[in-house]
């Protein structure tokens, strides 16, 4: 199968990183509202098509696959106009800022025999992946709980940009960081029966939180307990996994978060101190390019896709039931 063409719509740092890692020439045309924006970037693709009307690179017959990286609020319905254009679709986490919006690019989905993967790179990092392949050999053993950190340090401004919007955004921490350590979380724990946490503004001025505290069951009580925050100063990326036979700790995501690194601590018979296998990551950050390598043979193989809609939709569910919290209190104060 020929490699596909690709339609990327939002010109901004993420599109202009996704196309990046694109395979040479496999970029049909981008779309940006700004068509300066757009231009620009068609430039650094060496005069590839561009263009500010969504609907025109939707329906373009020289595209086959959409990928979508704009503010959060338009995920959803420029994902329906690509799949009512009978494009392929990789859309930015977290797909939508709801739970009836996914449902609806799913059954819309479904209808038309599209195939949307969600944006989860984080499973595409090289110790994630490992960690994956030592979890699935039952190294571990019982696994009995997962605790995250994600956090970032802000910038000058950042409580005005579109991640502040509650219009745009969604939401905070929860919603941006926070669904990327829920999504990582599911794939040792499955899905989450007991939804429990709080959000909270301590620093920014802004209608969004800037805190995430997440604490998550299964059906057989294992835990996840998760913290996203853009109030950490030095960013950091910690994911560790607790098992009955050892432990796996993920850090750093490299560039500002450090080499990534896994450690794998191997439980002694007699206990103590444990053998300690460290696996090095020093040369950058390739989720995004295998992600969509992952993609397009999901496409051609016509199998589907994981992290997909499924996956998102288990995401926001989480998301959703906090947030509902937080109105709750909102109401009672």
């Amino acid at each position: 199968m020929k490699t596909p063409r690709v339609a990327i719509i939002g010109c901004g740092r993420v599109g202009a990183k996704r196309l990046d890692l694109l395979p040479p020439g496999s970029v049909a045309l981008v779309c940006d509202l700004d068509l300066q924006r757009a231009q620009a970037l068609a430039r650094s693709a060496r005069d590839c098509a561009f263009t500010d009307s969504v609907q025109s690179a939707v329906s373009s017959p020289d595209v086959d696959v959409v990928l979508i990286a704009t503010v959060n609020a338009s995920l959803a319905s420029i994902t329906c106009q690509a799949i009512e254009a009978k494009k392929h679709v990789l859309v930015e986490k977290p797909g939508a800022i709801s739970l009836r919006q996914i449902e609806h690019v799913e059954a819309m989905a479904r209808d038309r025999n599209v195939l949307v993967r969600v944006g989860y790179n984080h499973r595409y990092h090289p110790a994630f992946l490992k960690a994956r392949e030592i979890f699935e050999s039952g190294a571990l053993g019982a696994i009995m709980f997962v605790r995250a950190r994600y956090g970032q340090g802000g910038r000058v401004g950042y409580d005005l940009e579109w991640r502040a919007d509650p219009k745009l955004s969604g939401g905070g921490e929860l919603i941006d960081q926070g669904v990327h350590l829920i999504d990582l979380a599911s794939v040792f724990l499955g899905e989450f029966t007991v939804v429990d946490g709080h959000v909270a503004t301590y620093f920014w001025n802004m209608p969004v939180e800037d805190n995430a505290f997440v604490s998550l069951r299964n059906a057989q009580g294992q835990t996840a307990w998760l913290h996203a925050t853009c109030t950490e100063w030095k960013n950091t990326f910690s994911f560790e996994i607790y098992g009955t036979k050892g432990k796996l700790h993920l850090e750093g995501l490299g560039g500002s978060y450090g080499v990534e690194r896994l450690y794998h601590y191997k439980m002694l018979p007699e206990m103590g101190p444990p053998d300690t296998v460290i696996y090095e990551y020093p040369r950058g950050d390739e989720s995004w390019k295998l992600e969509m390598r992952e993609f397009f043979e999901d496409i051609r193989l016509q199998r589907t896709p994981v992290p997909g809609l499924r996956e998102a939709k288990a995401a926001l569910a989480v998301v959703e039931r906090i947030y509902a919290r937080r109105q709750q209190r909102q109401r009672l104060d």
